[in-house]
């Protein structure tokens, strides 16, 4: 009755010689190919076998977009020549294309998701075109470490709110989201702990700030909001547009505008304009870059 084991009966063991260093290399780099990134990396510190298997060309020439070699451009020395990027390792220009990487004279920055490998872009305020800036009684720059780029544009009082901005690049294929990041209040800090002065932030809930976009093949894009919500940084959607060649620069123009002269308007901080892919929630996707 049922099934019984003989003194013949044997039981398989493991020798110490049975491991992933038995498994072929282009077996583990086929299945790597199939992973994210982040995981090739965790899988890469298992042995040598994996090591070897996850630096293959093939696997990251998967993760990384297909213009990688023009976005390569933008950020390596101008020394730097095709030949030179070229010789470098598939999993090498990936890991730099992943840090941020600041270029146009370290007014923008570039870098790759390093789970998805999407492009994500900021631009600084120093980048932005803004009425007034040159005049301290109405702006200035404050050092802060709440931006990416070390400083925000401070608005102290103004009558005319008008800041413009435009960016040439090469997005690979896909859907993209605009964002201004701001900010009601000036940031600061007090025994080490961070604060933000609001004193000056006055002008906002009368009148709704107007947010426009332009890009290639005629997109537009516009909105109004009220800026609320002081001593917290904001990502106020602009608008999306859609990149169909990668191997083509996309134009892209956007403003923010408060023109009622019938009141000023102040306190306001200006950090960068923000780019992410579309399936990428704002805040989310800038928290985690």
């Amino acid at each position: 009755m049922g099934a019984a084991f003989t003194k013949d009966s044997t039981i398989p063991v493991c020798s110490s010689s049975n491991s992933f260093d038995d498994v072929p290399e282009n077996c583990i780099s086929i299945v790597l190919m199939f992973l994210e990134p982040t995981e090739i990396c965790k899988l890469a510190a298992l042995n040598r076998a994996f090591r070897s298997a996850s630096s293959a060309d093939f696997i990251w020439n998967s993760k990384l977009p297909s213009n990688y070699a023009v976005l390569l451009r933008r950020i390596l020395p101008p020394c730097s020549s095709d030949r030179d990027h070229r010789r470098l390792p598939k999993k090498e220009i990936f890991a730099r294309l992943s840090r941020p990487n600041l270029f146009d004279c370290g007014t923008k920055e570039l870098w790759l998701d390093k789970s998805s490998g999407k492009l994500f872009v900021s631009i600084s305020s120093k980048a932005l075109k803004i009425t007034g800036i040159e005049d301290r009684r109405y702006w200035n720059f404050v050092p802060t470490d709440e931006s990416r780029f070390e400083s925000v544009a401070y608005l102290k009082q103004i009558w005319w709110v008008e800041i413009r901005g435009e960016l040439e690049l090469e997005f690979p294929k896909g859907n993209y989201s605009l964002y201004f990041r701001l900010q009601l209040g000036k940031p600061s800090k007090k025994f080490g702990r961070r604060v933000t002065e609001v004193g000056q932030v006055h002008g906002w809930e009368i009148k709704p700030v107007r947010f426009e976009m332009t890009a290639s093949n005629a997109q537009k894009a516009s909105s109004e909001c009220y800026l609320r919500h002081s001593g917290n940084w904001v990502l106020h959607h602009v608008g999306d547009f859609c990149v169909q060649n990668p191997n083509l620069q996309t134009h892209i123009k956007f403003s923010l505008i408060q023109i009622d002269c019938t009141h000023t308007k102040g306190g306001l901080c200006v950090d960068s304009v923000f780019i992410c892919p579309s399936e990428f929630e704002g805040k989310a996707a800038f928290d985690s870059s």
